[in-house]
């Protein structure tokens, strides 16, 4: 039985929650691997099952653990942080991070801009627009579902790539000198909804952070439209202001 100090000023629940934190970074615990038993942390830290379920369940607020039903309590894969100072794209902050990238094409279409698209892309109604979804992965990990619109004129034939393996940003600035250099992004919290839930493998209720990129080229003509869903629970991003 480890001691934990009954006459700190640091709760009991807290000092345990610490304590299994520290051994998840330190990657005692592998991702994905169970965590001991309410049972057992009674039996380890000499406390009663209500104060090691108040650990557990500070632990799985701050995304460290997850639960299955049944099953028990496991360590959650390490949150991806973006850096939104820097206009990158998803394959090139996956692969910095030492991970392997990969993308499941959902559809890739030449469609006709309605109201919405050719208001949003600054062109006709009824103009070419590329419609490129894809989910995107992390180690065979599912983390966001991204549908990327694309003035067709700006990339005649660019559906002739397989987006499954190939990177859209080197796509653009090697075939067709596009080069990105600002971006705009709205971001909001909402729950997940049907589709969203089967494809990033989520169970309800489950959150995602919706985000709208637009990105402008070195003419600043906006070379793309895009829309994401990406798991709450994996991604994070961050911001410096100056």
């Amino acid at each position: 039985m480890e001691t934990l100090s009954k006459n700190a000023p640091v709760p009991l629940y807290q000092q345990v929650k610490i304590a299994l934190e520290t051994e998840i970074r330190e990657e005692k615990y592998a991702v994905e691997e169970r965590l001991p038993s309410e049972r057992e942390l009674c039996e380890r830290f000499g406390v009663s099952r209500m104060t090691a379920r108040q650990a557990i369940k500070e632990l799985e607020r701050e995304g460290l653990v997850f639960s299955r039903v049944g099953k028990g309590t496991f360590v959650s894969v390490p949150k991806i942080e973006q850096q939104l100072g820097n206009l990158t794209g998803f394959s090139h902050d996956i692969s910095t991070r030492g991970a392997r990238p990969s993308s499941i094409v959902l559809s890739a279409q030449i469609i006709l801009a309605g109201a919405q698209i050719s208001s949003v892309l600054k062109i006709m109604q009824g103009a070419e627009v590329v419609e490129l979804s894809r989910l995107r992965l992390s180690n065979e990990l599912p983390l966001c579902i991204e549908i990327a619109h694309i003035p067709h004129y700006l990339c005649p034939n660019i559906l002739q790539n397989n987006f499954a393996h190939e990177s859209l940003y080197r796509v653009f600035e090697r075939d067709y000198g596009q080069r990105l250099v600002r971006a705009e992004q709205i971001m909001e919290a909402r729950l997940a909804n049907a589709r969203e839930l089967d494809l990033l493998k989520m169970t309800a209720p489950a959150s995602v952070l919706r985000i709208e990129r637009f990105t402008y080229n070195q003419q600043d003509i906006l070379l793309e439209y895009v829309t994401s869903a990406y798991r709450g629970d994996l991604y994070k991003f961050h911001l410096t202001l100056q």
